[in-house]
């Protein structure tokens, strides 16, 4: 089996195709193409995939927007199966440059999608987020509930899912599985691979880790007065590692079934800021400072996972926990 990885290099793709290249899986892979552009990502991650594995791939630089590359890509290798990561994804920067978010994300998906369907290649796992979800609805989320979002990634992700529900409407021979995952953190074990974003994190926890390094000053705690148990946002924490044996629960699985699918990847259990801030201090071993700092617009009180439609479709749930997140992010960083 020939796979396809578009944004492989990047930190949920990188986990993903250590996983995929791994001794364990199941699955056979007998080619991995992995295709990336370093728009946000590190040419460094495919050495440590290969050295996680001690399995080759084949590594193609190319932007998916460029229709020419990925019609040459299709043309030249016979692909069983695409798994879609490549995309920008900060939301507070979707809203700063909305238009590149469209550009990037919309197009480069428009031009996958087209240039499979060209290629008679009609198996892919798309990977959402829980953002599709946005402001109205209950917790826990529940994948039947109406999609919407409030900002411009967010945006992208409905799009996006909506082109592929249009598009297996149409053929039904295509089978798609269209990932909502929810706040993917942690590292491998190895401390090869994690979450090393470029500049300044927009995620949680790799900015805890820097001012646990002493690289930031402290961390800023967006509100703490919500309606939770210490007033701070409390969000579905998902270990990395479980989410890329999440995607290859799913690529088993449209092997093997047409049609579409929508599936949250989560713990199903909420974890607060200060929570995290305090698991990551047992972690490195000290006091991390933070700051209580005003709510920003368009976050939300509560955010966790149904996770029933996993276990019983895929039959993949969820086994590390927040010490494991946090110790393998430390590992990590100080490596």
């Amino acid at each position: 089996m020939n796979i396809l990885v578009t944004g492989g290099a990047g930190y949920i793709g990188s986990h993903t195709c250590a996983e995929l290249l791994g001794a364990n899986t199941g699955l056979g892979v007998d080619q991995l193409i992995i295709v990336d552009n370093f728009c946000n990502s590190n040419p460094d991650m495919l050495q440590k995939i290969q050295e996680i594995s001690g399995r080759n791939f084949l590594f193609i630089q190319a932007d998916i927007r460029d229709r020419e590359k990925m019609n040459a890509i299709f043309a030249e290798h016979a692909i069983d199966a695409v798994i879609h990561f490549a995309g920008l994804k900060a939301v507070g920067e979707s809203v700063q440059k909305p238009l590149e978010y469209y550009d990037n994300n919309l197009i480069g998906s428009l031009v996958l999608f087209e240039t499979m369907r060209d290629h008679n290649v009609k198996r892919i796992v798309f990977s959402s987020s829980a953002t599709v979800y946005g402001m109205d609805n209950p917790v826990p989320f529940r994948e039947e509930y109406p999609t919407s979002a409030t900002n411009p990634y967010g945006y992208t992700k409905v799009v996006i899912e909506r082109m592929l529900m249009d598009l297996a409407q149409a053929d039904p021979s295509w089978s798609i599985s269209l990932l909502r995952y929810f706040n993917p953190i942690g590292a491998h074990k190895s401390g090869l691979i994690g979450e090393d974003p470029n500049g300044i994190p927009n995620n949680l926890l790799p900015y805890v880790a820097q001012v646990a390094a002493g690289k930031l000053d402290k961390v800023h705690v967006f509100g703490n007065d919500y309606d939770t148990p210490d007033g701070t946002g409390v969000r579905d924490y998902l270990h990395v590692v479980d989410l890329a044996l999440g995607h290859l629960a799913a690529l088993e699985y449209i092997m093997k079934h047409p049609g579409i699918s929508a599936i949250n990847l989560g713990t199903g259990q909420g974890t607060s800021v200060l929570e995290i801030i305090h698991a990551f201090e047992k972690a490195c071993g000290h006091t991390i400072p933070y700051e209580i700092s005003p709510r920003r617009p368009g976050d939300i009180a509560t955010c966790y996972a149904d996770t029933q439609k996993a276990k019983q479709t895929l039959g993949w749930e969820a086994k590390l926990g927040i010490d494991d997140m946090c110790a393998d992010t430390w590992r990590f960083t100080k490596s």
